[in-house]
C-alpha cells in the first residue's frame, strides 16, 4: 500500500514537472504582458506564475482529463483581474512606471488583448472568463490593438483614461 502511494506521488511529481517545463515560459510571458513589467524585471508576473502553478499542482489529481495549462491560465488571469480591480478600481488606468510593451493599456485592455491575441482564446470564452458581453470584449480588443499598433507620439496629447462603472 505504502509503495503504491509512493509510486503515485512520484508519478504525479514527474507529470507536474514535465508540465511546468513545457508551460512555465509561456505562462510567465503572459503574466509579464498582463502586469506590463519589463521582461527582465517582472516580480509581479513571477508571483502570479508561482500562484498559478501552485494552484494547478493542488488541483492536479482532480483535473482528470482537463487541460492543466487552461487551469493555470484561468487562475493567472483571474488572480490578475482580482488584484487589478482592488488596486485600480473598475480596471482604471495603468500602473505608473510600467515599462512593458502593453504599458499604455488599462489592466482590462491588457487582459483582453493577452487572452485574445497572445493566448488565442475565443471571444466567447474570454467574455465568459471576464464576465463581459462578447461584443464588449470585441470592442476592448479592437481599441487595445489600435493603441498598441498606433501609440501616441511623444509630445502629443496623452491618452486619457477615465474611471467608469464596471461593464
Amino acid at each position: 500500500m505504502r509503495d503504491r502511494q509512493s509510486a503515485r506521488g512520484e508519478r504525479r511529481s514527474r507529470e507536474f514537472e514535465a508540465f511546468v517545463a513545457g508551460a512555465a515560459g509561456r505562462l510567465l510571458h503572459a503574466a509579464t504582458l498582463l502586469t506590463a513589467e519589463a521582461p527582465d524585471a517582472n516580480p509581479r508576473a513571477r508571483r502570479l506564475l508561482t500562484l498559478a502553478l501552485a494552484h494547478t499542482y493542488a488541483r492536479w489529481d482532480g483535473l482528470r482529463g482537463d487541460d492543466p495549462y487552461d487551469c493555470a491560465r484561468r487562475y493567472l488571469v483571474t488572480r490578475f483581474a482580482h488584484t487589478a480591480w482592488h488596486r485600480h478600481g473598475a480596471f482604471g488606468p495603468a500602473r505608473t512606471g510600467a515599462r512593458g510593451p502593453l504599458a499604455g493599456l488599462t489592466p482590462r485592455e491588457r487582459l483582453v488583448l493577452v487572452l485574445r491575441i497572445y493566448e488565442g482564446v475565443a471571444e466567447e470564452r474570454t467574455a465568459a472568463l471576464l464576465g463581459l458581453p462578447a461584443e464588449r470584449v470585441h470592442t476592448i480588443c479592437d481599441r487595445a490593438t489600435a493603441t498598441v499598433l498606433h501609440p501616441a507620439r511623444p509630445g502629443s496629447a496623452d491618452r486619457t483614461v477615465t474611471k467608469a462603472a464596471p461593464s
